[in-house]
């Protein structure tokens, strides 16, 4: 087909409207927003103004959209966790391609069952794991496919998600309670299974996993602390009080980082004075020891894949910048990432050591390393040429959400092993 695709966007939230529709700025050969749904007004006035969408063509919920005749080629689904599998059936039915915000669902019965749609309707399906685009991960990939490390062994990886982040997004934020969204090894470290599986090269047989919430806990709030921040006579001394957060923090304060997440999450259109209104009632301003959260703030997996490779996982709410690190063992060498220097440190036994810069001559990025852009440049050309082999369909996909949802229930029951075959047939007897 030519170009450019047209696209509707189903939730204008941080990824819907503010990570995927910028490439229409930036690409407009290959993108063209023409619809877009939202229960926010602020967010479909915005979606009109930055990208010229006709008001007739801006729908107050997801099920209003999906209720009109097919109105673009693709359906950029980006609403909360739990209706992703409802509203992405729906598009295909409706003969939209779809391009699927991670995760496909915290209930693996549906992950499974929304596989089974794409192969009944025909569909492209492809689920945003973004970080198999990044010339990081796909560096790495090829250094173990061109058998550089010999037989692979071992993979140690971590996510160090931020203390600020981790705040943000886990305990004041949209996915702070497994009930109403998933749980942290899900929805934030499904990008990590994923890799490991992709660099694996073969299917993972069993996890094993600990961890918990042990911080973000009323019992370790400071004395006297009150429920929002705005009144608690504790705020000076603590760093999660939120206007000192939101306003002057050096992480994430717009002070410091403009009007873009995660204070864009806090108001629409942010300024100083939105902040602080947005905090005095909304849930960004409440106490991070007071809030309804529940899902883990630390977590270790044990992973064990055919032919004995081993792999662990960490993920963490305890680091002062957001990044993640990897390390591969194999019989001939081995390499050390990090990805937030954008570096691979490669020693091939009995050779000098190899340091691998992977910045482009700009040091620019866009978002997760890169990875954002070169998801949506593979999706539409994948579209544009009418091919179906993508590098995070479906398929592929679901394979990482059996090992999250698997290391979920493993902590859950205090580290048993999970056996994922055993696992995935009894999600689809219940399914069935």
């Amino acid at each position: 087909m030519a170009g450019p695709v047209t696209v509707a966007i189903c939730g204008c939230g941080s990824r819907g409207l503010d990570a995927y529709a910028p490439f229409q700025t930036a690409f407009p050969e290959k993108m063209k927003i023409v619809a877009g749904a939202d229960p926010r007004p602020d967010r479909l006035e915005k979606l009109q103004k930055l990208y010229g969408v006709a008001p007739d063509m801006c729908f107050a919920s997801d099920d209003e959209m999906l209720a009109q005749p097919k109105l673009a080629d693709v359906m950029i689904v980006a609403t909360m966790d739990r209706t992703h599998v409802k509203n992405a059936a729906a598009a295909m039915e409706k003969g939209y391609d779809v391009l699927l915000e991670k995760p496909i669902s915290p209930d693996l019965g549906q992950c499974l069952a929304l596989r089974e749609k794409a192969h009944e309707t025909g569909r492209i399906a492809v689920v945003c794991h973004v970080l198999r685009y990044t010339r990081f991960y796909a560096a790495l990939e090829e250094m173990v496919r061109s058998g550089q490390l010999g037989r692979l062994v071992t993979i140690e990886a971590s996510e160090n998600v931020g203390w600020w982040h981790f705040a943000h997004s886990f305990v004041r934020g949209n996915w702070r309670r497994q009930d109403e969204t998933s749980p942290m090894i899900l929805q934030k470290c499904c990008h990590d299974m994923d890799i490991l599986r992709w660099l694996a090269g073969r299917r993972c047989l069993a996890v094993q996993s600990f961890g918990g919430l042990d911080f973000f806990r009323p019992e370790n709030a400071p004395a006297g602390a009150a429920a929002r921040c705005c009144e608690c006579p504790a705020r000076d001394g603590c760093r999660f009080d939120a206007e000192k957060l939101y306003l002057t923090d050096p992480h994430c304060g717009i002070e410091h980082i403009g009007p873009q997440w995660p204070v864009d999450v806090v108001a629409t259109d942010p300024t100083p004075e939105k902040l602080r209104a947005a905090l005095r009632t909304g849930p960004y301003g409440r106490c991070v020891f007071r809030c309804d959260n529940d899902v883990a703030d630390h977590q270790t997996v044990d992973l064990l894949f055919e032919g004995g490779l081993t792999a662990t996982f960490t993920a963490s709410a305890f680091s002062d910048t957001i990044y993640r690190t990897i390390k591969l063992t194999g019989t001939e060498g081995e390499v050390w990432g990090d990805m937030g220097r954008q570096t691979l440190t490669l020693h091939r036994f009995g050779q000098p050591e190899e340091v691998i810069d992977l910045k482009d001559e700009k040091g620019l990025f866009s978002g997760h390393g890169g990875g954002d852009f070169g998801l949506l440049h593979s999706f539409f050309d994948l579209v544009l040429s009418g091919g179906r082999d993508a590098l995070t369909g479906v398929d592929a996909s679901v394979e990482s959400h059996v090992m999250a949802l698997a290391a979920e229930h493993s902590r859950a029951r205090g580290g048993e092993t999970v056996d994922l075959a055993a696992f995935e047939r009894q999600a689809l007897g219940a399914e069935a």
